[in-house]
């Protein structure tokens, strides 16, 4: 391919690229407002979607205009109240990535007359071609307190299919490490746990769609499970903002802000936060030994908005340094071991409006991410050392043509990191190595991880039915150079009189292994550890097939019930192992997985100051040897080795039930109470009880069924209130406290086998919440 080609080629993408504002299922609505005679003003408006949990009280500027940008797919009802004028009720679809425009001029009526048109507010989404777990603001605001760094995981682990194991580590529908956040319309697909980087908070961020089924074709390389993020974004003009402060349990404390000031066409927005807790992992035994943790962030973000033109910039900063928690023998020790992680990233997105149907998009991202870990001189068994780093260049441009009954979509990106990879260590106490382990060991790495992607998707309404068909196409070069072709199939059908929708999906899927020290797992170096028992096999990408069939009924625009049958095949299944006795993970990979399972929610969004939802997922996996991918040493090498037949998968909880429920006692004040039941993930121990009673205590061991090989069934309560200080058009103060685990249960989320460590989950805690709007 000559250079004037390629140029071509670029300048042919760019100019046919629409505005998706980088999300799958998401549009806006450009608003027009003006009296009978043509005059325009600020003008109050109430924009609702019960389905979407949106509602939102916002003002029009001096031109009557407003735009609402990153509203979900749905139905939205659009109020207006001004005296001398009739009341307006108005419903608009979204249903498109391009923006749509609704004027709507007022009219006189007399003073004792109401003109209104009513539409119907029902709760499903009948335009989503799949099934999509919705998060609003209200849900978001009202939520359960958090120790510092996971109160976004905590949001995503609270809906049917998703699990905790190790520290805040989400597990979608079985799968490890194979989580994807898209914050604003960029893909981040490695770890986002506590343990491995830091992660913005939930009080920065406006709304959540989660998917684990029926996944759009733009979105690719981890497919466990996709999280959009979209960020708090004040849609008027002036200065505007919150303010947030919260403490509790284990002297955790923070703070954090946000303030958004726009005039005419430009906006600027600027976060920060800092908090910090003695409690920052989930720890191996009750005791929770060393385990402090500092977070802090910062993010600035700049637009110009000049239709159809739109152009935004931001950048953000973030930090974590935090304590290792050690076991019983290790705190006697007085061992100290310290990890930090550091993460810059910068984006820049263009988006430009071709025609009424036809809008360009390009985005762009640099990200620097660092991570480090550290122990002393009295560290045992082993002192560690290690310093990875991630320096990624990503880019895509995309093209929507919404035409009819069709919505094209059509795209392509690459993905361009730097690994580098440097670990040693040092073993303090050969007594719990195998002999002839190496006493010492260093290594150090890099290399490119090259990965490009195209797609292709149309979505097609037809009266009450919705249709996706898209295809997608990947690339990745790393460790192994593989490519795949991977078909998605999505439609649902709405049914009017029942107020019911059945949906069915297909998704093919190509996920690529974690890059967690996968340079480390994969080096001819690591033999030299453990010569005479050593098992090391290359990890390619999994490959699989999901397939899912549901429903969502409305009962009286009060009640919804959603429920998914699902399934899943998966070759070279992905997993993970630690290195020795530690707590370094790496990729590994087994033949094959079948994880199948049944999920249910009954959501209840309001109805006579009552509001709450109940989920319950029940979930069976079965992973078959051999192992196809990963580093095994000593006794574990022989192990893997020897495995056959299937297993149950790590995530194998079959039963799993959440609820909440919250009454709104007076205008400003509510409670809430909620309860989780958990019926235990399977474990294997390479010991005893004996073993277990030693090295993690009698409380431990109370809760191992060691006959069944799990942990046993643990039932969390929570309560909570709140209450509005003060109210007012200028500022708004509120209160939350939050009394969870009321039963003070030990909480063992997973334990220590072949391929996972210890974790136990917080015993009863406080938090408080202090929020002020402006």
């Amino acid at each position: 391919m000559t250079v004037k080609t390629l140029q071509s080629l670029i300048v042919l993408a760019l100019s046919t690229a629409t505005l998706v504002f980088g999300q799958a299922n998401e549009g806006a609505v450009r608003l027009l407002v003006t009296d009978a005679n043509g005059h325009t003003a600020e003008i109050a408006i109430h924009i609702t979607s019960p389905a979407n949990q949106f509602d939102k009280n916002l003002t029009t500027n001096p031109d009557g205009t407003l735009t609402v940008a990153h509203l979900p797919y749905g139905i939205y009802r659009i109020q207006i109240e001004r005296p001398g004028f009739a009341s307006v009720i108005q419903s608009v679809e979204i249903r498109s990535s391009t923006p749509t425009f609704l004027p709507i001029q007022l009219k006189l009526t007399p003073l004792t007359e109401s003109v209104t048109v009513r539409t119907p507010e029902s709760l499903l989404a009948i335009d989503q071609p799949g099934s999509v777990n919705m998060l609003g603001t209200e849900q978001i605001q009202s939520r359960l307190g958090s120790i510092p760094g996971r109160s976004l995981q905590d949001l995503v682990n609270s809906q049917p299919g998703w699990l905790y194991e190790g520290s805040a580590v989400l597990h979608p529908r079985g799968s490890e490490y194979q989580t994807q956040f898209v914050i604003d319309g960029i893909p981040l697909t490695d770890n986002r746990s506590p343990g491995f980087g830091p992660e913005i908070e939930a009080d920065e961020v406006q709304s959540l769609s989660i998917y684990t089924a029926g996944i759009p074709a733009e979105y690719g390389r981890k497919l466990g499970g996709v999280i959009e993020v979209n960020t708090a974004e004040e849609p008027q003009p002036g200065l505007h903002g919150q303010i947030v402060l919260n403490g509790g349990s284990f002297a955790s404390a923070g703070a954090s802000g946000r303030t958004q000031y726009s005039r005419q066409k430009n906006s600027i927005a600027a976060t920060a936060g800092g908090s910090r807790t003695d409690r920052y992992l989930n720890p191996v035994v009750p005791q929770n030994f060393s385990n402090t943790g500092t977070l802090g962030d910062f993010a600035l973000r700049y637009e110009h908005t000049q239709d159809p033109d739109k152009l935004t910039f931001t950048l953000r900063r973030e930090f974590s340094r935090y304590e290792i928690p050690n076991e019983i023998v290790q705190q006697s020790a007085g061992q100290r071991q310290t990890a930090s992680n550091a993460e810059t990233i910068g984006t820049a997105a263009w988006q430009h409006g071709i025609s009424n149907h036809t809008f360009a998009d390009a985005r762009a991202m640099l990200r620097d991410k660092t991570s480090h870990f550290n122990s002393d001189s009295v560290s045992t068994p082993i002192a560690i050392f290690q310093r990875n780093d991630c320096r990624e260049a990503y880019f895509n441009i995309k093209a929507t043509f919404d035409r009819a009954h069709h919505e094209w979509k059509a795209g392509l990106d690459s993905d361009n990191a730097s690994l580098r990879e440097s670990l040693n260590y040092r073993i303090t106490d050969p007594s719990q190595f195998a002999p002839g382990t190496a006493s010492s060991f260093a290594f150090t790495g890099n290399r490119p991880d090259l990965e490009q992607s195209a797609f292709l998707e149309d979505t097609i309404h037809l009266h009450n039915a919705t249709i996706a068909a898209g295809v997608r196409w990947d690339h990745y070069q790393l460790l192994a150079n593989r490519q795949a072709l991977e078909p998605r199939l999505s439609l649902s059908r709405y049914f009017p009189s029942a107020l019911l929708v059945v949906h069915a999906s297909y998704d093919r899927i190509f996920q690529t292994p974690s890059t967690d020290n996968i340079l480390l797992s994969s080096s001819s170096q690591v033999a030299s550890i453990d010569p005479a028992t050593f098992l090391r096999l290359p990890v390619n990408p999994s490959t699989g097939d999901y397939y899912e069939i549901g429903a969502s009924k409305d009962f009286s625009h009060h009640l919804r019930f959603d429920a998914n049958y699902f399934r899943r095949f998966l070759s070279n299944f992905a997993d993970d192992n630690q290195l020795q006795n530690t707590t370094i993970a790496f990729p590994i990979a087994f033949r094959k997985a079948i994880i199948y399972g049944l999920e249910g929610k009954l959501e209840l969004p309001a109805w006579h100051g009552l509001s709450g939802f109940a989920s319950y997922s029940y979930e069976l996996g079965n992973v078959w040897s051999p192992v196809t991918g990963g580093l095994f040493l000593g006794s574990e090498a022989s192990d893997a080795a020897s495995l056959s037949g299937h297993f149950p998968n790590s995530q194998d909880q079959r039963n799993t039930l959440r609820t909440r429920a919250r009454y709104q006692v007076q205008p400003r004040l509510w409670i809430a109470a909620g309860a989780e039941f958990d019926s235990g993930l399977p474990f294997e121990f390479d010991g005893d009880p004996n073993t277990v009673l030693a090295q993690y205590g009698p409380q431990v061991l109370s809760r191992l069924n060691f006959d069944r090989g799990r942990i046993l069934p643990a039932t969390l309560l929570s309560a909570s209130a709140g209450a509005s200080l003060h109210h007012s058009e200028r500022f708004t103060t509120a209160i939350q406290a939050d009394a969870e685990n009321l039963d003070n249960t030990l909480d063992v989320l997973d334990f220590g086998g072949l391929f996972s460590g210890n974790a136990i989950g917080p015993p009863r805690s406080l938090f408080l919440r202090l929020t002020t709007t402006f």
